[in-house]
Formats: structure tokens, C-alpha cells, sequence
């Protein structure tokens, strides 16, 4: 399953969603609880501070994270994540 999660609010995520074709859930975390377990809130002094930090999670079917990425290619993301999930499942 993939689920997407930012601050925005649940009207901004379903324009966004519509406008980009986004084939995922999209979550609303408007009060930053998710994000500040998931450690993806950024420093106030960080030239994006009220944007999530591009970050995501490989998580197992009983709910531990398996491995965590800090976003740098979203082009080649989703295939680094398969690849990985691959190699997990054996």
C-alpha cells in the first residue's frame, strides 16, 4: 500500500491530487502530529520551514520501519523502493 502525507489541508491534497493525477492516498496532517513522530518537520531557520522534509518510509506488514529516505531523486525513488522491497522479501 502507499499512502502520501503533507500539511496541507484536505481540500489543497484533493487540488492536488485532481490537478496532478496523484494515484495514491493523500493524507492531511495539518497539525504536524504525524509529522513530528515521522521526524519530517524542518528547522524554523530552513529556507522551506513550514514544508515537510521529502521523506519516506519502507514499512512491514506488522508496522516497523524497515528503511527510511530522505528524498533526493523523486525520479528514481519508487525504484530504488522496489529494489529494496525486492531484495527484503527475498
Amino acid at each position: 500500500m502507499v499512502l502520501g502525507a503533507s500539511f496541507d489541508s484536505v481540500e489543497d491534497n484533493k487540488s492536488f491530487a485532481d490537478q496532478q493525477s496523484f494515484p495514491y492516498r493523500l493524507l492531511s496532517d495539518v497539525n504536524r502530529e504525524v509529522g513530528t513522530l515521522y521526524q519530517v518537520l524542518r528547522d524554523p531557520d530552513d529556507k522551506f520551514p513550514d514544508l515537510a522534509k521529502r521523506t519516506s518510509y519502507l514499512i512491514d506488514p506488522q508496522g516497523v520501519i524497515r528503511i527510511a529516505y530522505e528524498v533526493t531523486d523523486p525520479q528514481g525513488h519508487a525504484e530504488k523502493v522496489i529494489e529494496d522491497l525486492t531484495k527484503l522479501l527475498g
